[in-house]
């Protein structure tokens, strides 16, 4: 008996998850020790319950079933995602959530997970080939269907996790290099553009120099680029039609000091208190910054602070190595499984995750823009919780049938 769990049970797995949870709940415990919110702890006590259950269910799941199953429940998904659009609850400007009584779940948060898994299956298919172009619109067509309703909440963060997994996918399922530059090409050269002429010109070669280095075609090679011209130059005409929150995210984003007790006070306080922190930290609940509340609803999406704060640059550091341990494990599963499906999913959880360390930790450290984005396993929210651990469970899953085919 021990020795088939040790072949099929992914301890490793569930261990990593674990100590990422814990840490979770000590730095909220934290967060919301003296400021009013020990209602928030205890309800993210009762999710953490429910992800258990959530992780063990995906996780024994009958894998065949799962990959049957992947794209009746992808349709689902986009029917919540509709539902909400018309029924949700709006919450900060956003109308992405279905209210019930003090707890509230987040749709999109669950698409993310079905949307992998559709795409996975989809690209899984032995007559699937990126290459060509029809089958790579589809792929495509899979993710922009729920970024588009997302987008419509509208919820912007969310949306670029979903365009920031679809690469690292295609990646891995075998696209071509010059396709995955064509779509990270838009990125390197909006945001360059955000910065001024001089960053603009030199984001416009460094794409130059990556379409020319996997183009297949001259025409190909030179209708990217052009499209990426015009895309940079209109940068400036779509930054003026952006809501002001969003106006005032990107600009403190280049410039916090431009609006210290506005839209960048968050992220100038994050800042301060992750760097009062020293090497040790000042302690647990000694934090002046976290525990005065100098940071708005710090339980969200600065929780990076807490553990920064408190237990110092060796506390940061231990969060972020177990994150890099969870995330080389999933790849790690994703090398191992035999089925192209459960490596393809495997992928695109490991992407999801990273994304969300990025950009939160970016946004702490003052060195992304604030665009509301959780810590996964640490920060409050139930249906990112829930998300999180069920695609915790699926890793579980894909590694105990990882030599199936």
């Amino acid at each position: 008996m021990f020795e088939y769990f040790k072949e099929y049970f992914d301890f490793r797995g569930l261990v990593l998850c674990a100590a990422l949870v814990a840490a979770g709940l000590i730095s909220l415990y934290s967060a919301t020790y003296d400021a009013g919110a020990a209602a928030i702890y205890q309800r993210q006590t009762y999710w953490v319950a429910a992800g258990f259950v959530a992780m063990m269910v995906a996780a024994l799941f009958p894998f065949r079933t799962l990959q049957r199953l992947a794209i009746p429940t992808y349709v689902l998904s986009l029917l919540l995602l509709v539902a909400v659009l018309v029924f949700g609850k709006t919450i900060s400007g956003s109308r992405s959530w279905f209210g019930f009584g003090a707890y509230g779940i987040q749709p999109s948060e669950l698409v993310k997970v079905a949307t992998v898994l559709a795409l996975a299956a989809f690209l899984a298919r032995s007559d699937v080939s990126l290459v060509r172009l029809r089958h790579l619109l589809v792929a495509l067509g899979i993710v922009l269907i729920p970024v588009a309703l997302i987008l419509a909440q509208p919820d912007l963060g969310t949306a670029l996790v979903f365009f920031a997994m679809l690469l690292p996918v295609l990646f891995w399922a075998g696209a071509p290099h010059f396709i995955v530059c064509a779509l990270l090409a838009p990125v390197i050269v909006g945001a360059g553009a955000l910065f001024g002429t001089t960053v603009f010109l030199v984001s416009i070669g460094v794409v130059g120099v990556m379409l020319y280095a996997t183009h297949e075609n001259k025409f190909a090679l030179a209708s990217i680029f052009g499209l990426m011209v015009a895309v940079g130059l209109s940068v400036q005409a779509v930054y003026a039609r952006l809501p002001v929150y969003q106006q005032k995210r990107i600009a403190t984003f280049i410039n916090p000091e431009s609006d210290p007790l506005g839209a960048g006070y968050n992220v100038i306080q994050a800042k301060v208190a992750i760097g009062s922190g020293g090497w040790a930290g000042k302690g647990y609940l000694q934090g002046t910054q976290t525990q005065l509340n100098f940071i708005p609803e710090q339980w969200t999406d600065f929780i990076f602070c807490v553990p920064g704060e408190e237990f110092g640059f060796i506390g940061a550091s231990l969060i972020l190595v177990l994150f890099g341990l969870f995330l080389f494990h999933g790849i790690g599963i994703a090398s191992a499984s035999k089925n192209p499906f459960s490596s393809i999913a495997a992928v695109g959880f490991v992407g999801i995750v990273a994304t969300h360390l990025l950009i939160n930790v970016g946004m702490s450290l003052g060195i992304l823009p604030v665009i509301g984005l959780p810590l996964p396993f640490l920060s409050y929210g139930g249906s990112a919780l829930l998300a999180n651990m069920t695609m915790v469970g699926l890793l579980m899953n894909f590694y105990a049938n990882r030599k199936e085919h």
